[in-house]
């Protein structure tokens, strides 16, 4: 099964470090095809950001995102830029407390920003909550493949904190909250 991600939020937020993340689960970790680009602006850190990941059980043949099936918004400018216009088929998971609009496609609210600053004390890890809430709700990728791609992936020293930020995004992410 094709899936075509797009991550959107401001420079900042780690959004081209979720999709690299999500790739490396997907090719590393669960054994499918994944290629990841990106987009940001010359302000780098504030202005919008966009990565996207092509995941596929086949090889990609075209390595970029035409019509994204799912999307991880984490900012207003983020919103309105890339996921304004997304498809009514899509599923769309927003930082609920950035993100203000609400699209007219599936829409899961996860307080990310928010969870990682009261309950963890770190908003930086805002984006590794909402990668646990992705593949909580979507099944993009396994549990153990994000798991294992957030380890290898985040700075030495900050893994017990990157995980907890991945557990508590399963948890908001969950049929049953």
């Amino acid at each position: 099964m094709r899936h075509e991600v797009r991550f959107s939020g401001f420079g900042g937020q780690g959004i081209i470090l979720s999709a690299v993340i999500l790739g490396r689960a997907a090719a590393l970790y669960d054994n499918r095809y994944a290629v990841q680009t990106q987009v940001y602006g010359p302000e780098a850190r504030g202005g919008a950001s966009m990565s996207q990941v092509v995941i596929d059980d086949e090889p990609i043949l075209f390595p970029k995102v035409k019509i994204p099936n799912l999307f991880v918004i984490m900012s207003q400018e983020g919103f309105e830029k890339y996921g304004k216009n997304a498809p009514a088929d899509a599923t769309m998971l927003i930082d609920s407390g950035l993100v203000h609009d609400r699209p007219s496609c599936r829409c899961i609210e996860i307080p990310a920003t928010r969870e990682a600053k009261e309950k963890l004390g770190r908003d930086i890890v805002a984006n590794i909550i909402m990668l646990g809430s992705l593949t909580a709700a979507t099944a993009v990728v396994s549990k153990e493949a994000l798991e294992k791609a957030i380890l290898a992936s985040v700075p030495k020293g900050t893994e017990e904190l990157n995980l907890k930020a991945m557990r508590l995004g399963f948890a908001l992410a969950s049929p049953d909250q």
